[in-house]
């Protein structure tokens, strides 16, 4: 018999009254869970290792603290043809309950990372120094970046080291991330505050005229739990008990606007739960994912975002009031209100062509991946293999395509009656989402994408294009508990 404690190790259920309706709908995409995972280092513990006695946090009186938009670094240094970085990773103190000061892992001293703003086909070199006191490494997610620049999972930086990663920029503008990726620790790691933007901007993009500058936000959400004193509990052993939502590092803020147009840049931070997310007071319309703008603007009332995932947005605020608010909300409460405080001329636009799609060559070869638990072991698998960085789950050709359909097989973990979501994140290769059970995407999702959403029991068909870099890349769930217990595989891009 499944143990609850390890049913939480290895799905993370929310419980039956919670699970059981999405699990027996018809359409996946119509009601999410909220994704919760269990214990990889056995009890409960905070940043120091701890047991707390309080585990449900301080109250934070919504829309009491406002949201600030992550600081945009400098370049130290740059060349003809690089932008060059250096930065700490380092343990700090981030105020991020009102009142409290909470220890944080994090790339220069801010919880959330600084954003970098790179510009298409311009280098950006970061070396990054390892000033923790374990080992880590950075993965550019969405990143088309050589091999010995991706963060392999093993690849990793010594305490009191650095490492120099560079990133050629060869992709379309695009909303990216960096974040810990090192094997086995990357969940706890990226839990604690290892995460940041890294915007790809894009000569044909701001000719679209869509809004820029100051009215162009980007927004990391995610969850955290809070013991009493202010301190970040990494909870493996109830860990759907993540209650505090924050926006850019703070819970449930407010963020001022003028009445215009302004793009936002979602990203879904968090290492497990899926956001399900809604505008009050305005309407949104999406002209992004992953990788990048989508092929024309799809009005949206709903944009569900499992971990990693992006959305680009727009939204006009002068549909509001002045002095009016329009609420971002999830599924779990509300996440963020927009407070409409000014008037502001307003010359962006959202045309009605975005980034049409080129036309993709023929695939060359179809596989089939299965993403499953092993409730027994303790382990996350794909193809019923555990992650094995010393084994080649695939040699593929690059600059080619091919079909990947992959399953989540895990509608009924152990026998316990329950299913459990994942997703599936490739590095390097982009893919276009070409069906979810047979069926069509939503428009949303008909763009390049590096991160899917897959319920229990369902199968999404992918089109991946490789990409042009030789070497070996993994391609994982990216709830991070599950690839931390070997929810992972490798490809070795071949001529």
């Amino acid at each position: 018999m499944l143990s609850r404690r390890r049913l939480l190790v290895l799905g993370g259920l929310t419980g039956g009254v919670a699970l059981a309706p999405f699990v027996q709908s018809g359409d996946t995409r119509n009601a999410q869970p909220q994704h919760v995972h269990g214990p990889m280092h056995g009890a409960v513990h905070d940043h120091a290792g701890r047991v707390p006695a309080v585990r449900s946090g301080p109250a934070v009186t919504p829309f009491s603290v406002r949201m600030p938009v992550p600081a945009t670094r400098i370049p130290s240094v740059q060349t003809a043809d690089t932008d060059i970085y250096r930065m700490s990773v380092q343990p700090a103190t981030a105020q991020i309950l009102p009142g409290l000061s909470t220890p944080v892992l994090t790339y220069g001293g801010a919880f959330c990372g600084p954003t970098i703003r790179a510009r298409r086909n311009r280098r950006t070199l970061i070396t990054f120094d390892n000033k923790l006191g374990h080992e880590t490494n950075v993965h550019l997610h969405g990143g088309r970046v050589a091999a010995a620049h991706d963060g392999y999972p093993t690849d990793v930086i010594a305490p009191g080291s650095g490492r120099a990663y560079l990133y050629p920029n060869a992709q379309p503008g695009a909303t990216l991330w960096y974040h810990d990726h090192a094997h086995h620790l990357e969940a706890e790691n990226v839990y604690r505050g290892l995460h940041g933007f890294y915007l790809i901007d894009d000569e044909d993009e701001r000719r679209l005229g869509l809004p820029s500058g100051g009215y162009d936000v980007p927004i990391m959400l995610r969850d955290a739990l809070f013991d009493d004193a202010g301190n970040l509990v990494f909870d493996p052993a109830d860990p759907y008990n993540r209650p505090t939502l924050l926006a850019n590092g703070k819970p449930q803020p407010y963020f001022e606007v003028a009445a215009r147009k302004y793009r936002l840049r979602l990203l879904n931070g968090s290492t497990h739960r899926v956001f399900e997310l809604t505008l009050d007071g305005a309407q949104m319309t999406q002209i992004g994912t992953d990788a990048g703008l989508l092929p024309a603007p799809v009005p949206v009332d709903r944009l569900v975002l499992s971990s990693g995932e992006r959305a680009d947005i727009v939204v006009d605020f002068a549909q509001a009031p002045l002095g009016g608010h329009v609420t971002l909300n999830d599924v779990a409460g509300a996440v963020l209100r927009f407070d409409v405080v000014r008037k502001a001329a307003d010359r962006s636009r959202v045309p009605a062509q975005l980034r049409p799609l080129s036309p993709m060559p023929t695939a060359v070869q179809d596989r089939k991946l299965v993403l499953s638990l092993d409730p027994v072991n303790i382990r996350a698998l794909i193809n019923d293999r555990v992650f094995d960085p010393a084994r080649v789950d695939m040699q593929v050709r690059r600059g080619t395509t091919e079909i990947w359909e992959v399953t989540n097989s895990d509608t009924n973990v152990g026998g316990s009656g329950f299913g459990v979501p994942h997703n599936f994140h490739t590095h390097l290769s982009h893919f276009l989402l070409l069906s979810r059970d047979g069926k069509p995407p939503l428009p949303g999702e008909g763009g390049w994408k590096d991160t899917v959403l897959i319920q229990p029991g369902e199968t999404v068909r992918l089109q991946v294009d490789i990409g042009s870099h030789l070497g070996r890349y993994v391609y994982h769930c990216h709830m991070l508990e599950h690839s931390a217990l070997g929810m992972m595989g490798q490809m070795e891009i071949v001529n």
